[in-house]
């Protein structure tokens, strides 16, 4: 069975539709119209072999804040829809990811509990046309959508793109990781349920 999930998200200030396959190849079609942000989700998708269809028509003319965050919110819905109650999963994942200088690791629990850690120690103001602040709070809702337990850090580096670049291949991994099958059929909690 594909896991996937359709979101359809529409509020004042964003429409965005989006397709999610967890099981998928990495393909990815993005257009936020924010551009860097475009370019990191194709590569979360990319290296967490996600198929990722996303359209996000947002309030740009006020600033990226909201175009950040509602993506972020549909795609955590839709990560947690598409692996239902979890069962069979490997649950948790972590890697590390350098792009040149920069070293990043990530953490994930997809342990229904919403916890997001995040330290990306970037120092511009903008990467492109998107806030570094809101990289942050990205991950920052991502984590608190998909209810997961998500320690993002980069732990060197001095390019605030390289930085953000690896923090994002190094969740893409850890996301791989915990969704993968583990082939127990179980779901994997002490409690019985996720």
């Amino acid at each position: 069975m594909t896991r996937r999930s359709t979101i359809a998200r529409t509020t004042k200030e964003t429409a965005i539709t989006l397709t999610l396959v967890v099981d998928g190849s990495g393909k990815s079609q993005v257009s936020t119209g924010i551009g860097f942000l475009d370019h990191m989700l194709a590569t979360l998708a990319r290296f967490a072999r996600f198929d990722l269809e996303l359209t996000c028509q947002g309030d740009l003319h006020i600033d990226d804040h909201h175009t950040a965050e509602d993506c972020a919110l549909a795609l955590g819905q839709a990560l947690a829809e598409a692996l239902g109650d979890k069962r069979g999963i490997e649950r948790f994942g972590h890697a590390y990811a350098p792009l040149d200088e920069a070293l990043a690791r990530a953490v994930v629990d997809l342990s229904g509990r919403p916890y997001p850690k995040i330290d990306l120690r970037l120092t511009r103001e903008t990467i492109g046309t998107i806030a570094t602040e809101n990289l942050t709070h990205f991950l920052q809702s991502l984590a608190i959508a998909a209810r997961m337990a998500l320690h993002v850090e980069v732990l060197a580096g001095d390019n605030d793109h390289h930085k953000i670049e690896a923090a994002f291949k190094a969740l893409a991994l850890a996301l791989r990781a915990a969704v993968r099958a583990d082939g127990g059929g179980q779901i994997p909690s002490e409690k019985g349920v996720l």
